[in-house]
């Protein structure tokens, strides 16, 4: 992946080989697609955006890798957490592995959009909130629109 040591964008490798390499962004407003060959592409994001990463692998034995990745693209001049297949890396607003813990996380993705939310415009405590409940064994709070409403206020307020 090459970029200019002035991009701002974080720049993420999609991979796809059938049934064994399966990168895909589950939610997120890439700003720019480039093609690298039929199995290759890079999404680029630009600052203070989110995305929903997933990995998954398999060898002839079966599953390797399930991972699900939820991501905040950082400002400038703002460290970031190295990600793998994200350069130069972003937030972690939640990292999970194991397929039954992406699974519950695709539900939690998928009854936010069902309420006609988009997931890349859900506060990223939200996404924080889900990952340690999950680690702690617990059920997270449902995202309402009251609560995105809420946020959505915070948001315009402080910028």
């Amino acid at each position: 992946m090459i970029h200019s040591q002035h991009d701002t964008t974080a720049h993420v490798e999609l991979t796809w080989v059938e049934k064994r390499i399966e990168h895909w962004i589950r939610f997120g407003r890439a700003a720019h697609e480039q093609i690298l060959d039929r199995r290759r592409r890079i999404l680029s994001f630009p600052p203070d955006s989110v995305f929903g990463f997933v990995r998954w692998a398999s060898n002839d034995y079966g599953t390797v890798v399930s991972r699900l990745d939820i991501v905040r693209v950082p400002l400038p001049g703002e460290g970031c957490d190295r990600v793998p297949f994200v350069s130069p890396g972003g937030h972690l607003l939640l990292r999970v592995s194991g397929w039954p813990h992406v699974r519950k996380v695709l539900q939690v993705v998928d009854a936010i959009e069902a309420m006609g939310l988009d997931a890349a415009t859900v506060c990223p405590d939200h996404w924080r909130h889900v990952h340690n409940r999950m680690a702690a064994g617990q059920v997270a709070r449902p995202y309402t629109p009251e609560r995105h409403a809420v946020w959505l206020q915070r948001r315009s307020v402080t910028s």
